[in-house]
Order: structure tokens, then sequence, then C-alpha cells
């Protein structure tokens, strides 16, 4: 679809290429997994934890020209969930070319019910989606 992944820890690249390769779920990895050791580029996304020099589980979508348009960060413990993320990667390709229309919660796809953002909209939306 056209997105650049890129993952980036406070682990070392050992650790990332022994997780690559004893984690079943990164096998098929392909992307880069970048190595901040010093915390510079976590602190950056506000995701480093001073107390432990670890990252937050944080996901960002970044457009081509640099802006962020939605982040996650999650505790330590808490997976993320690669359906949502997909979710809402597909609905900014989409608000890209759409930009007067709003996905909402429950859209999946193209061709999903996207919503007209209005005055009009507020307490409505549950109607409208019907």
């Amino acid at each position: 679809m056209g997105a650049e992944v890129i993952t980036i820890s406070t682990d070392t690249k050992f650790v990332h290429l022994a997780w690559q390769r004893d984690e079943k779920l990164l096998e098929k990895v392909k992307y880069p997994m970048g190595s901040d050791p010093t915390g510079k580029i976590s602190r950056m996304f506000g995701v480093y934890d001073e107390n432990t020099g670890l990252d937050l589980r944080g996901t960002f979508i970044i457009n081509p020209e640099g802006k962020l348009l939605n982040s996650e960060v999650n505790y330590y413990n808490m997976g993320r969930n690669i359906d949502e993320l997909m979710r809402k990667f597909k609905a900014n390709l989409h608000l890209a070319e759409h930009t007067n229309e709003g996905c909402p919660a429950k859209w999946k796809e193209e061709g999903d019910k996207t919503l007209a953002p209005s005055a009009k909209m507020v307490g409505k939306v549950y109607e409208a989606l019907k």
C-alpha cells in the first residue's frame, strides 16, 4: 500500500536479531528494526520511560509530508492489534483522497460508509450510519 514500516526500540541490534531469529511471529519481517540505545528517538516521540530506560509501545502513522496522522501508545505489557492499525492506515489513505469525509470507528475498507462532518452531524452519527 506504499507504506514504509520501521520499528525502533531501545534494544540493541543484537536483541532485534535474536527476536527476529527466534520469535516465530517475526520470522517473515522484512522491514528495518532500528536500535535507539540512547533513547533519543524514543524521547522525540514521547514514548521513553526515564525510570526504566525502556520504550512504551508506540505506533505512529506519518504521511509522506511528515505530518503525524495517528498515534497510539500502549504500556509495556499491552500488545498492538494489526487489524486496527491496518484499518487506520487504510482510512488515512482514503481520507487523503476524500478530505471532506470522515471514517467512523467501524469503517474498515474502501466502499464502507463514510460521513460528512458538519454541525448537523453532532449527535446524529448513529442515525447517519444506519
